[in-house]
C-alpha cells in the first residue's frame, strides 16, 4: 500500500470538511446527490468520447498503481543478475537455462531467454527496448484518461452550477427558496473543482510517476542482461546496476 496517497486523500478531503465544520456549516448542504449524478456522470462521459473502452478500462485497472507500490524489489534483481552473470561467466550462457522458470517478472525472463538463445547482445537490447518504449507509452494513456478528466470536471462542474442557477431563476416568485436554491447550484461547482484536483489529477500524476519507475527499473534488467552476456564481472554488474538506484535506495 502506498501510504502518502491514503493520506493524502484523508488530509485534503478531512481539511476540506473539516473547515466547513468550524465555520459553522453544514455537511447536508454539501452533499448534493443530484449534482455529484451531474460532475461524475458529465466528466466520465466526456472521458468516454475521448478515449477508446480499451483506454478506459486500463485507466481503471491502473489506478492501483497510485495505491500500491510496485512488487519488484529492484536490490533483489540486481542481486540475482550478479549471480547470473557469475553463472554465465563460470559455466557458459547455456547454463543459465535452468534460471528461466524461476524468474518471476515476464520482462527478465524474457530477456533472460534471448541471452541463452545466443542472441546478439545489440539485437537483444533493440527488442528489450522496444518492448519497454511500447508499453511505457500503452501505460501513460492510462493516466492521461485521468488527466482528461481532472480537465473536464471543473467546466462540468460550472455547466452543473449554471443549470442550477437556471433552475433558481425559475422561482424568483417564493424568495424563501432562493438562498438555498443559489448554495446547491454552486455545490456542483465545488464538486467539479474538488474532484478534478483531489483525485483525478493527483491519481494521473501518482500513476506517471510510478509508470517512470517500472521503465527504470526494466532499463536496469536490460543493462544487467547486456552485461551478463558479454561475460562482464559480477561485480561490475552490480555496480554498473547500483547506479540506477535513487540514493535513498543505495543506502539499504
Amino acid at each position: 500500500m502506498d501510504i502518502l496517497t491514503i493520506i493524502g486523500l484523508a488530509l485534503s478531503f478531512g481539511a476540506i470538511l473539516g473547515g466547513q465544520v468550524l465555520e459553522g456549516g453544514s455537511m447536508h448542504s454539501i452533499m448534493q446527490l443530484t449534482a455529484a449524478i451531474i460532475v461524475v456522470g458529465g466528466t466520465f462521459g466526456a472521458v468516454l468520447v475521448n478515449y477508446p473502452m480499451s483506454s478506459f478500462i486500463l485507466a481503471l485497472k491502473n489506478a492501483k498503481l497510485a495505491l500500491f507500490n510496485g512488487k519488484g524489489d529492484p536490490h533483489k534483481i540486481i542481486k540475482l543478475l550478479a549471480e547470473l552473470a557469475s553463472v554465465a561467466r563460470k559455466d557458459g550462457l547455456l547454463a543459465l537455462e535452468t534460471s528461466i522458470k524461476k524468474v518471476d517478472d515476464p520482462f527478465l525472463r524474457k530477456g533472460l531467454q534471448l541471452v541463452v538463445d545466443g542472441t546478439e547482445p545489440k539485437l537483444t537490447r533493440e527488442i528489450l527496448e522496444i518492448e519497454i518504449s511500447h508499453a511505457e507509452e500503452y501505460n501513460l494513456t492510462s493516466a492521461k484518461v485521468f488527466d482528461s478528466a481532472g480537465g473536464y470536471a471543473p467546466t462540468i462542474g460550472i455547466l452543473g452550477a449554471v443549470m442550477g442557477l437556471i433552475h433558481v431563476m425559475e422561482n424568483l416568485a417564493d424568495p424563501t427558496k432562493l438562498g438555498a436554491g443559489i448554495a446547491v447550484a454552486f455545490v456542483a461547482t465545488v464538486y467539479g473543482v474538488g474532484t478534478a484536483n483531489l483525485i483525478y489529477l493527483p491519481l494521473a500524476g501518482k500513476m506517471k510517476l510510478k509508470i517512470r519507475e517500472q521503465v527504470i527499473m526494466q532499463e536496469m534488467m536490460v543493462e544487467g542482461l547486456i552485461s551478463l552476456s558479454e561475460g562482464e564481472n559480477p561485480r561490475r554488474v552490480e555496480e554498473k546496476l547500483t547506479g540506477f538506484l535513487r540514493e535513498s535506495q543505495k543506502k539499504k
